[in-house]
């Protein structure tokens, strides 16, 4: 069979009825673009929010807006999904901490372990623009095991929050990361924050792009809760409240 043209399959991606209709007749193999879908922060479409579940479900990758930069991510609990996020931010395979997307704090509590000083203090931030690092639970898969910690995050994302909702289970989740030539690294947050930039840089990387409009400009603030008071890693876009 021969392959439809590049172009003509991107374009048409975007009707959803037509993406079903074209994996029926033509093999997934000569369908190379990221599925794209445009959801609104104050009505997020349930059935597009219901095939997209089923993709992170299946082991797809995920591209999608947070409350701060896009991000990728997968089903935290699949260890072969989890295994691609490894291969897009290799570094973060050797050193650094794995984060989680989770719906609320009461499911992020199934997978770290939560004193009621820290629980407090989450409560006052979250849903919002921070990663929490604390100690990693036993319910992650052994990737996570073999690290003594995770990163927690809770955004206040409409349109994030539903698709968690639809999964009910956490996401992996890290920053979308585009390697720019020399001189050209201004760029580099256009391709973390515009929808239209990120499918251009990501195609061959995602199998899904929600597109929820542009992104915020900074990353979320990263807090440790290790040590008896909160130290902040990074600071983002969050403001840490104690």
């Amino acid at each position: 069979m021969i392959p439809l043209p590049n172009f003509f399959v991107k374009k048409s991606l975007h009707n959803l009825e037509f993406q079903k209709n074209l994996r029926t007749f033509v093999p997934a193999k000569y369908i190379r673009c990221m599925q794209t879908y445009k959801l609104y922060a104050n009505n997020p479409n349930p059935r597009i929010l219901q095939d997209i579940a089923q993709v992170v479900r299946d082991g797809g990758i995920v591209i999608y807006p947070t409350d701060s930069v896009y991000a990728i991510g997968c089903d935290a609990l699949n260890q072969r999904a989890v295994e691609k996020i490894y291969q897009y931010r290799k570094e973060e395979q050797k050193n650094g901490h794995l984060s989680i997307i989770c719906r609320d704090i009461a499911q992020a509590a199934e997978y770290v372990r939560i004193s009621d000083r820290q629980f407090k203090l989450l409560r006052k931030n979250l849903p919002g623009p921070f990663t929490f690092i604390l100690e990693a639970g036993s319910k992650l898969p052994k990737v996570f095991r073999s690290r003594n910690t995770v990163g927690i995050r809770i955004p206040d994302q409409p349109i994030l929050h539903a698709l968690l909702e639809e999964l009910d289970r956490p996401l992996l989740t890290t920053s979308l990361k585009v390697q720019m030539e020399d001189g050209d690294e201004d760029n580099e947050i256009s391709y973390m924050t515009d929808p239209f930039l990120i499918e251009e840089a990501f195609q061959n990387q995602a199998d899904v792009l929600i597109d929820g409009g542009y992104g915020e400009e900074q990353p979320s603030t990263v807090v440790s809760l290790l040590e008896d008071e909160p130290e902040v890693l990074r600071q983002g876009v969050g403001q840490l409240e104690e």
